[in-house]
Parts: C-alpha cells; structure tokens; sequence
C-alpha cells in the first residue's frame, strides 16, 4: 500500500473513532432509524440523524413552540416506530397525549412527567437518558448551559438514548455540548383543491449548528408519517407573482 492510502487510512479511521466519542454512532455499529428527512440529513457526518445524541431546539414564542412540538413528535415517531418506550419531561405541559396518534407514536407508550423547577428537570432529564431501556426522552427546558449539557452528552454516549429538547424562549444561548441545535418555524399549509378542513403540517426547519457537519435550511411538510420536501409559494408585494422559494 502507498504512503498516501496509508494516511487516509489512519485518517478515515480516527474520523471515525472522533465521531463516535462525539455521539455520532456509524449506521454499521448501531440500530439505524431511517429518518427520511432526506436532504436535511446530509449535512451530519456520515449523512445520517444521529441517534444516541442530544439535540437542541429553539423556540421564540407559542406557534413557533407548538411547530417544534409537532416536529419532535415526528422524530419520536420514527425512534419508536419498532416499539419501546420515551420519557417527555416538561414543566408546564402543553401537549395534549392523544394527537401522538398522528405521528404514529401510542400515547401509552410515553411518560408524561411534570415538574416544579428547572433545576429538578435537568436533574431527571439526565438520569433519564442513562436509562437504556428508553428510545428517547424529551424535555422542555429553558436554560442550559455548556457544563449541564457536557453531562447530557456523556450519559447519552453510554446508554444511546436520544435526547431532544425543547428550549421554550431561553434567555441566552451560548455554547452547548449537544450534537445538533435546530430552529422550526410554522409554514402555512396547503389545500388540496375542492378539498375542506386543513392540510399537512409544513414547517421551516433550520439546522443552526452541527458538530463537524453543514448547517442548512429547508420547508418540510409531514404526510401519511413522511417527511417530504415542498416549494413554498410566496406572494410579492404586486399581489400578482408568486416566488418559488425552499
């Protein structure tokens, strides 16, 4: 072998080990979920959604709270589509158990656990990620920081739980040890023609920031328990064109 293979060699297999230590498990070397979130899932080393991490989701008021909420639901649904249990961990609970339903997540198979504090949130949050029986565990937390969220990351490497939470309005955001921060926005559905009642749910999905990855952008709508990429139609100041953006 030449000197130069010999090198990429070493190199492709200490990418490897960093992105392991890092939470980022090789398809080949763990339980791979096919998230079908195609284009967005490029950006991660090895182009796939690392599970056995934590990610982080910001939100700036109630719709973009509740899009969030809906978007992690549909990420839960794909961690438990072959049965198991979740953890989601809130303070003040806003999500109603049943529409899981339409992420194809059964209700039952998710603990609702409310708290007083943040303080005791992020205590329960860590020691429910230790927990290896568990697919996930979601939390509503405001406020992490860098020295919290190093110990979400280790215990996760350990048990490859995958962790998602939810930062409802947090008052700075700074740097965090999670694999992913992610921003989801509400997008205005579409109807079918002739058709009542409302339509898909879409969502504006920002990767803000990823570890040895691409950050992107993209409209993404959720059907029949798939994600699919859209065009969103957007009118101009005229009233009379319409730019095709995403």
């Amino acid at each position: 072998m030449k000197q130069p293979a010999i090198k990429n060699d070493i190199f492709e297999k200490l990418q490897k080990q960093i992105f392991s230590l890092q939470g980022f498990t090789p398809p080949s070397e763990g339980k791979q979920v096919n998230f079908g979130l195609g284009a967005a899932e490029q950006g991660f080393p090895n182009h796939v959604f690392p599970t056995g991490a934590v990610h982080e989701l910001i939100s700036d008021g109630q719709q973009h709270a509740a899009a969030t909420t809906g978007f992690m639901a549909s990420l839960l649904g794909k961690l438990m589509q072959d049965g198991g249990l979740s953890l989601w961990i809130s303070r003040k609970r806003t999500l109603y158990p049943p529409a899981l339903k339409f992420f194809g997540i059964d209700p039952d198979h998710v603990i609702f656990i409310d708290v007083k504090n943040e303080k005791d949130l992020l205590w329960m949050t860590e020691e429910a990620l230790k927990c290896q029986a568990l697919c996930a565990v979601i939390a509503e937390i405001n406020d992490l920081d860098l020295t919290a969220s190093r110990r979400l990351q280790l215990a996760v490497e350990h048990s490859r739980v995958t962790g998602l939470l939810h930062r409802i309005n947090p008052r700075m955001l700074g740097n965090t040890a999670c694999a992913a921060r992610w921003k989801i926005s509400p997008v205005a559905s579409m109807l079918d023609d002739d058709m009542p009642g409302m339509g898909f749910f879409r969502w504006n999905v920002q990767l803000l920031k990823v570890r040895n990855g691409q950050t992107g952008q993209w409209h993404i709508q959720w059907t029949a328990g798939l994600f699919e990429h859209v065009s969103i139609a957007v009118q101009v100041a005229t009233g009379k064109d319409l730019l095709k953006t995403g």
